[in-house]
């Protein structure tokens, strides 16, 4: 496949229209058969399930060209199934799974052409989205939906090389202990926005969110988990019924254990142990893992003994073990890697 002329290395972590995205439609309780299309514009009825009360959810995955030039995608499976459980919270029709992967296979073929190639640390990012599309003025779900993905070409997410963030401890909360905080809902990312916008303008990269019942427990940022790794080198996750489960962390836990024998622990994680900790990491698909060098309580300065300059020896392990695995240079485990053939 010949790609598109592009300024490869140019490219950043923005929006960039590509050729074809997927559309399919719930209606009389069934999905339709879903289809291929150029237009990238939704009309909608101006009461729609979606704009009256956020019924909506969604994924994020990326397709990449491997050192052999085969364009692979990762653990789609994973997604499919956080994609049901997300539209089940708040009662859209879930896209059957073995469609969902379908699908992404059909959007990513058709946008081959741009699929960074290899070599330039890109990807093509990949966003599948449900919905709610009938009136509804009453508080009550929709009854029709519509299931979309489109494609964007993205650049490395650390642009100017991996620089170690600095957190500053929330007073907002991310989500209630019995609230929606476990499904990928793009109503969780609004009330993250204003928290994160705060952070920024006090000179903050990102927020640690703490539990909302007690303020002692880690939780995760707007848009990341949480990893820590200990003076021992064991690596250790926080635990929590509010937390995402995210995929690059689930995958994370699997290289530390089986490829890099490293003792692993998911539990809850107190804030006060967080000064013990040697290296602290945010995890999700944009970046991987992006390192945090501080974090700040208040006033407080938590500094992780990683440092400022780089990521920390067993965080930059993970990362490019992960990393490796998505771009071929190691062995993945069975069933990591969708070829798109």
């Amino acid at each position: 496949m010949e790609k598109i002329n592009l300024d490869w290395e140019s490219l950043g972590f923005s929006y960039r229209k590509t050729d074809k995205r997927y559309v399919a439609n719930f209606k009389e309780g069934k999905w339709d058969e879903g289809i291929l299309t150029e237009d990238h514009n939704i009309v909608l009825n101006e009461c729609a399930g979606v704009l009256q009360y956020a019924q909506t959810c969604f994924e994020g995955m990326k397709a990449y060209t491997t050192k052999d030039g085969k364009i692979v995608i990762f653990r789609p499976e994973l997604n499919a199934q956080r994609l049901e459980d997300s539209a089940k919270r708040i009662h859209i029709a879930p896209f059957p799974k073995d469609r969902f992967v379908d699908a992404v296979v059909q959007t990513v073929k058709a946008n081959a052409a741009f699929v960074p190639p290899y070599g330039y640390g890109g990807s093509l990012y990949i966003r599948p989205y449900l919905f709610g599309t009938n009136p509804t003025i009453g508080v009550k779900p929709a009854e029709e939906f519509q299931f979309r993905i489109f494609t964007t070409p993205v650049g490395p997410y650390f642009k100017d090389g991996v620089k170690p963030l600095t957190l500053c401890v929330s007073d907002y909360d991310r989500a209630a202990p019995h609230g929606t905080g476990n499904a990928k809902l793009g109503l969780n990312y609004a009330m993250s926005l204003h928290a994160l916008v705060t952070a920024k303008v006090n000179g903050f990269d990102e927020n640690m969110f703490l539990d909302s019942a007690t303020r002692t427990k880690v939780e995760e940022t707007g848009g990341a988990n949480f990893i820590f790794v200990t003076k021992e080198n064991k690596l250790v996750t926080p635990k929590s019924e509010s937390i995402l489960p995210s995929i690059t962390l689930r995958s994370l836990m699997v290289i530390a254990k089986e490829y890099l024998g490293l003792e692993v622990e998911e539990r809850v994680v107190y804030f006060e142990e967080v000064k013990d900790f040697a290296e602290c990491g945010l995890c999700g698909t944009a970046a991987v893992i992006s390192p945090v060098g501080k974090i700040i309580d208040h006033g407080n300065e938590i500094c992780f003994s990683s440092g400022m300059a780089e990521m920390g020896p067993i965080t930059k392990k993970l990362y490019d073990t992960l990393t490796g695995i998505q771009l071929g240079h190691i062995k993945a485990p069975e069933g990591w890697i969708k070829m798109i053939e």
